[in-house]
């Protein structure tokens, strides 16, 4: 299944500058891990991975 890939990669940039500027430790790199997981599905074309493992980083960041 395809969703709108403007918006999942406007999402990706959006969660890596997130994760950038967050503050050293646990959660920031936890949402690092999803982060890189996430540009792997993405580059598989799985979009449903790819979108999860986005909002997985965001809530590691929460």
């Amino acid at each position: 299944m395809k969703l709108n890939t403007n918006t999942i990669s406007e999402k990706m940039k959006s969660v890596k500058a997130s994760c950038g500027v967050a503050p050293f430790g646990e959660k920031r790199t936890q949402a690092w891990r999803h982060y890189y997981a996430a540009e792997a599905a993405y580059k598989a074309n799985d979009d449903i991975k790819t979108k999860y493992e986005l909002d997985a980083a965001r809530k590691a960041l929460a």
